[in-house]
Formats: structure tokens, sequence, C-alpha cells
């Protein structure tokens, strides 16, 4: 796992990578909790949702906000997270200009920032929120959520209340297609000490359905590709028989 730095929009960003050797592999992003209350790249959940992914052949990337670690720059609130997160983005599709898709995840704080940038990239195709602090700060700007993805939380947490995210997935609005998903842990709190584990477990089950679903639906266009590509074949035939069949009238009628 090599230290990284990228260039951010106010000064360098402190990163941790892992890539993935098939060009095509996909991609996700993971962004951190609160800078101010401790929140940093090496989060205890950060750093398992960053090996979740890389256990299903994602290339994936983690990285400090400005002013926490080595990262440059200082807390600016959320305007200024928002912009470095989009400048990690960059960096990761900048390196793999060819990967199938690309997904975001967030705890608590990250949520807030993950979400904002997916409603600015349509490529994101979808989204892990983590304790989303749906008290806290306004997440009205998800009208409609252009992805599909899940929001989780525990039923211990005293900084989030269950019901909280719970009206926040009932309220957004979904295009046709989108679906989100509301997921609690039994026994977590916050920080989900103590429980990680049920959360890899909930994480990743939701991960292997959406990949399934995705390889299912890249292998249904393939296969009606190749039809239509046979469909075209058979039409041409056709057509060349037709022809050649009018050709020899004209040679009889002479």
């Amino acid at each position: 796992m090599p230290e990284l730095i990228i260039n951010g929009p106010a000064g360098r960003l402190e990163a941790r990578y892992h890539h993935e050797g098939a060009s095509d592999s996909p991609i996700a992003l993971i962004l951190h909790p609160h800078p101010q209350f401790g929140g940093t790249m090496n989060n205890q959940v950060v750093y398992s949702l960053y090996y979740t992914f890389v256990q299903r052949g994602f290339s994936v990337l983690r990285f400090n906000f400005r002013g926490v670690g080595r990262s440059q720059g200082v807390y600016d609130g959320g305007p200024g997270e928002l912009s470095d997160a989009a400048s990690a983005l960059d960096w990761l599709q900048l390196v793999n200009p060819d990967a199938r898709t690309c997904w975001i995840a967030g705890v608590s704080f990250g949520t807030w920032i993950a979400m904002q940038l997916l409603m600015r990239r349509p490529e994101i195709e979808g989204f892990i929120c983590v304790a989303p602090p749906s008290n806290l700060y306004d997440f009205s700007f998800l009208a409609p959520c252009p992805s599909s993805g899940i929001m989780i939380n525990g039923d211990k947490d005293r900084v989030v209340p269950t019901q909280s995210v719970a009206d926040l997935t009932a309220k957004l609005k979904t295009q046709r297609g989108i679906k989100i998903d509301h997921e609690v842990i039994p026994g977590a709190n916050h920080f989900f000490e103590s429980k990680t584990e049920e959360l890899n477990t909930v994480v990743g089950s939701y991960l292997d359905m959406r990949l399934a679903k995705a390889a299912q639906e890249r292998k249904t266009a393939k296969d009606r590709a190749r039809e239509a590509e046979r469909d075209k074949q058979r039409e041409a035939e056709i057509e060349e028989f037709v022809d050649a069949g009018a050709a020899a009238g004209d040679d009889d009628e002479d």
C-alpha cells in the first residue's frame, strides 16, 4: 500500500492507493469522517471499506482531507473538502481511464461530501454511506438521487439516530431504476466499535449483489449486440439472395 501525494486545490493531499492490474478494473473512492473530530483516512471504518473494495477487484483510493495528516490546507467546512474529493476522483480516473464502473463511499461527515460529489459526477454508479449524519447536515440536494446505493447505521448510534437515517432514505426522490437500501447493524455505535466485521458483511453482500447484477446486465447487452449483428447479417444475405434472383429473372427475359 504505497504512500501517495496528490495535487489538490489547497496543496498536496496525502493518500493511500491500491491498484488492480486489469485495465478495466472498477474504481472506488473512500472519504473519511470529520477532520475536526479525529477523522482521518486511517479510521477503522474507512480502512475496512477500503479492503472490502480491494477484495472485490477494485482499484481503491483513500486520502486525508485538507489540514489532516500530511495534507496541506485548513478545514473549510465542506466546500473545500468537496474540492479535495473531486481532485482525488480526477486522479483516480486519470490513472484508470478504462475502469468499467465507479463507486464512492463515505463515513459520517465523509458521506455528506460523497453525496455532493455524486450529484456532480454522473459517472459514479454506486455509493456506500456509513453513519450518514442526516440529523446534522442538509441532504436535501439529493433530489433526485442519481445512483443506487446503501445507507448503513448502528442501532446504538448516539450521534445519528436510526430514525433520522430511515427518514432520509424514505424521503429520497429516485429516478426510475434507482433504489436506495437501508441497513441497521444491531449493537453498533457511531464508530462501529467491535462491529466492523458485521459492517464488512453488510457492505460485502451489497457489493456482491450489485456487481453480479452489473455483470449480468453486461452479458445481456453483449448477447443483444451479437443477436442484432446476426439479424443484420441475415438481412444482408436475404437482400443478396433477392437481388441475385432478380438478376437471374432479367437474364431469362433477355
